[in-house]
């Protein structure tokens, strides 16, 4: 059910913001996933308000290449140079879905700075 699992996100970004536990945290990442639209935003719109709060749980699921281009959007959005390379590497990707986000990626991330 889709009201249920919504109510979960907003349940686990509580819990991590609040006492920053990094299981509901990966809870938001793993919904990246998610085949509903409105779930991935939603992740993804904590994940980004998180900021550098996010960046561990987001660095953890691009070295597993979980969700790989949502994972990449959101490194852009957050807006942090220290992901440049990792984006950067990824622009040649095998996966033509990843290469792209990685480049659409870059693109935000060098409007932040």
């Amino acid at each position: 059910m889709k009201v249920l699992k919504i109510a979960e996100l907003f349940v686990c970004r509580t819990i991590w913001r609040t006492t920053g536990i990094q299981a509901a945290g990966r809870v938001l990442v793993d919904s990246l996933g998610s085949s509903d639209d409105n779930v991935r935003v939603i992740a993804g719109m904590f994940l980004v308000q998180a900021g550098k709060r996010a960046e561990q749980l987001l660095q953890d699921a691009l070295q597993r290449r979980q969700n790989l281009p949502m994972v990449l959007s959101l490194l852009g959005d957050i807006g942090s140079e220290k992901f440049e390379p990792d984006l950067l590497k990824l622009t040649s990707d095998h996966d033509p879905r990843v290469a792209q986000a990685a480049e659409n990626a870059l693109r935000v991330l060098t409007t932040h700075h």
